[in-house]
């Protein structure tokens, strides 16, 4: 009798799972998008009723800023892009998810700095004039290449039919800096070559105590 009850219900069981796994139809949503990699589009495909993969790309957004070290005043303009490919896990089959993936960014800034006093740079201690160095420049990236990215948010992808979505999650980041004068006057003078390196290793711990970049979207879809 046990066993006759038991081989019942988990028939019972098994007859209802292939039928919700049949009821489900894979569905293909595109999306129109905007946060903080930009303005962009995305297209996803929900391939189970707990699976879906996304393709995503935004970019176009500009920051302007200053920073300043004890040595240098810094002018920045920080372009900011960004394409994902990311897998997409609905634990109970509705709209929420969680997200984990790959990121392409794109965020560098051209960097400028000027002398405090408009008349020497001063650097590890070591003073340099203007007429020596001409102008300090050079790039400050925040993020490149392949980075790792999770997060969670909120599509109707199981559903046809128009609806707004969300997702929120962080990227890891990646910063180096590279700074070069003008009259090139590091490629003549070993001590301004170190203090120059130096300066770079500063500018890349400060940037470092932020290890994310934050991500947060915000865009409406279609589901076919």
């Amino acid at each position: 009798m046990k066993m006759t009850l038991a081989a019942g219900l988990s028939a019972l069981l098994l007859g209802a799972t292939m039928s919700q796994a049949q009821a489900f139809e894979d569905r293909v949503t595109v999306s129109a998008l905007a946060g903080t990699t930009g303005a962009g589009a995305d297209i996803s495909w929900r391939l189970h009723q707990r699976f879906g993969i996304t393709a995503q790309y935004a970019g176009g957004l500009a920051w302007d800023g200053d920073y300043e070290t004890d040595e240098v005043n810094y002018e920045g303009d920080l372009d900011i892009s960004a394409a994902a490919l990311k897998v997409d896990f609905h634990p109970f089959g509705g709209r929420f998810y969680v997200t984990a993936g790959a990121m392409l960014p794109d965020m560098e800034a051209n960097v400028r700095g000027s002398a405090k006093d408009n008349q020497a740079f001063e650097f590890d201690g070591n003073t340099y004039t203007t007429a020596e160095l001409g102008t300090v420049h050079g790039q400050l990236t925040v993020a490149d290449g392949v980075q790792p990215y999770a997060g969670l948010g909120w599509r109707s992808s199981h559903t046809q039919g128009l609806s707004v979505f969300s997702e929120f999650g962080v990227m890891a980041v990646d910063v180096a800096v590279d700074l070069r004068t003008s009259n090139d006057y590091e490629s003549r003078n070993d001590q301004f070559r170190e203090d120059l390196r130096r300066e770079e290793q500063t500018l890349k711990d400060d940037a470092d105590e932020l290890p994310f970049y934050p991500v947060a979207v915000l865009g409406i879809s279609y589901t076919f």
